[in-house]
């Protein structure tokens, strides 16, 4: 091997390092300047099969990697956000999203009117014009352009180190011995197909290589349509691997994505090896990187088609691949557990989907938390201490869910998050403390409550009228920050307010006027004492309902 055969070498793979890293850049830019949209596209799902299908494509063509949104879905069906029939819908999409990257791999191959686009011409001037906005703009959003440009350049000029470092040896006998094997055996191909894809953990990836070596005129037209097939194979690898360890469910999503593909794959393998017996000359032609691109929207979108109709089935398909399991201690329904399933690392893949996440188990924890607030005061007004053993139960579960939840935001913090999804995180980590507070003041409450019941103490009438109205005042601003946090509402934020405000006056107006049944003697001291106990405790609920509130209202 001489020396420029070494170079040769160490600038494909150094080409190749900058096409996947600046498509891992480009990609992340790209997902931040969604920002707080693609939190939402959740939402837009229903059971509209066609609707997730292109909730599917437009995370992916954001996202630029089909076994990263098939990871997702895995991670969201493993958490019940998704349900295997909408996962259908969302994997058929994002096979369709990742014909994106190859058509940004064949601009440069496009044509003279498009030559502004090629590698060579344009990702100098990219990279410059993103350095300068990354170094010297303060202005995230500014910053995030900067990222995406960076990243597009850097995957040009990767593409461009590779097709420079492979054309001196384009009329290689090696090369064209290579693709007419390939090209003569379509399961090989595929086979080939697959496993590069599977190595790269990318199908875009492993498509891009294959349109630079077409870039070069050594890729025979039969051996591009079934690497390309087997590529598709292999993005299904990333899921499958995320799916060991998971629940059935997740399973049977990673065994859809691979079935459907396998399918599309046998599908178009037989038809294409048919064809090129029919009409040899095809088979034998060179193929350029825009007919793959061509190629391989074509396949997704048709595959997706023929089998629309069928995801059904197809979700049969998945419970016959992977059968019935015992039921594991993820699945024992208990609000802890529930928790877990719902912190899954694999949405990771998506910062805005991780956020987004981990605020709606935020939610979820208040709502237990407001349930145990709810049961403290009817233990209060009812002197029950059956209930009040109950609060002390789920106040552990609410102690477990702030540990489970801080150590998932401590992850999250070290994910690449905008400035807008960083204050977000940090306003979830105060209010995991703020609402775990407000347990021990149920809790607290829940004490009190054995002890009226234990030494049969009493309030009068008019204390008894007065602390359910506060205990409802309470009530009623915590639900409210609770609600503000789950619909992002200024009007539950103002609702609050308002409860605060009148928390902290009845507090105090209580306090004067038990003050005085005192001193007439209408109540006796120790009720005395445990009245204002109540109140105290009602109050500071009411603070913590106040912080919640606030912390929605400083991201808006």
């Amino acid at each position: 091997m001489s020396v420029n055969d070494i170079s040769s070498l160490f600038g494909f793979m150094g080409g190749l390092g900058l096409f996947l890293y600046g498509m891992n850049t480009m990609a992340d830019g790209m997902q931040k300047s969604a920002g707080s949209r693609m939190s939402q596209f959740l939402g837009m799902l229903t059971n509209n099969r066609f609707m997730a299908v292109l909730l599917g494509a437009v995370i992916t063509a954001i996202i630029q990697s089909s076994g990263a949104t098939t990871v997702m879905v895995v991670g969201f069906v493993s958490a019940g956000v998704l349900n295997l029939t909408q996962a259908v819908g969302v994997i058929m999409g994002a096979n369709i999203g990742t014909t994106i990257t190859a058509w940004i791999v064949s601009m440069n191959q496009l044509g003279d009117a498009y030559s502004i686009l090629q590698p060579s011409f344009c990702a100098p001037l990219l990279v410059g014009i993103g350095a300068v906005l990354l170094l010297f703009v303060k202005k995230q959003k500014t910053r995030t352009i900067g990222e995406i440009l960076v990243g597009l350049g850097m995957l040009f000029i990767g593409l461009d180190f590779m097709s420079g470092a492979i054309s001196p040896y384009t009329d290689a006998p090696i090369f064209s011995e290579a693709f007419r094997i390939l090209g003569n055996n379509p399961i090989l191909g595929m086979i080939i197909g697959a496993l590069v894809t599977a190595l790269l953990q990318s199908s875009s990836a492993s498509v891009g290589i294959l349109q630079t070596l077409a870039m070069n005129g050594v890729v025979t037209t039969n051996a591009a349509i079934f690497i390309t097939l087997g590529q598709n194979i292999g993005s299904c690898v990333t899921a499958l691997i995320s799916s060991i360890g998971s629940s059935r469910t997740a399973k049977r999503a990673a065994a859809i994505h691979l079935s459907f593909n396998v399918i599309g794959a046998v599908i178009f393998g037989i038809a294409s090896f048919l064809i090129f017996i029919a009409m040899p000359n095809i088979a034998d032609h060179n193929i350029t990187a825009v007919q793959i691109s061509i190629f391989h929207t074509v396949f997704n979108l048709t595959n997706t088609c023929i089998l629309f109709p069928f995801a059904n089935q197809l979700v049969k398909l998945s419970g016959m691949l992977v059968p019935e399991e015992k039921k594991g201690p993820e699945e024992s329904g208990d609000q802890e557990s529930e928790t877990m399933k719902h912190l899954d690392e694999r949405i990771f893949e998506s910062p805005a989907f991780a956020v987004e996440t981990a605020a709606m188990e935020v939610v979820h924890m208040g709502q237990i938390a407001m349930e145990n607030v709810q049961l403290a005061i009817d233990a209060v007004i009812s002197k029950n201490v059956n209930k009040a053993k109950d609060v002390y139960k789920t106040e552990k579960t609410i102690n477990n869910m702030e540990k489970m939840l801080t150590e998932y935001l401590v992850k999250i913090n070290n994910l690449s998050l905008t400035e807008e999804q960083k204050i977000i995180v940090n306003n979830l980590f105060y209010s995991i403390n703020d609402i775990e507070r407000v347990g021990d003041h149920a809790e607290n409450l829940a004490e009190q409550a054995e002890y009226m019941a234990e030494h049969e103490v009493a309030f009068s009438e008019t204390g008894i009228s007065d602390l359910k109205v506060i205990c409802q005042t309470a009530f009623q601003s915590f639900s409210h920050s609770i609600d503000a946090r789950r619909r992002g509402d200024m009007d539950e934020v103002r609702k609050v307010i308002k409860y605060e405000d009148e928390v902290d006056a009845l507090e105090e107006e209580l306090r004067e006027k038990h003050i005085e049944r005192l001193s007439t003697g209408e109540c006796s001291t120790a009720a005395g004492v445990v009245f204002l106990d109540l109140i105290s405790n009602l109050e500071r609920i009411s603070d913590h309902a106040y912080n919640l509130a606030g912390y929605v209202k400083n991201e808006m």
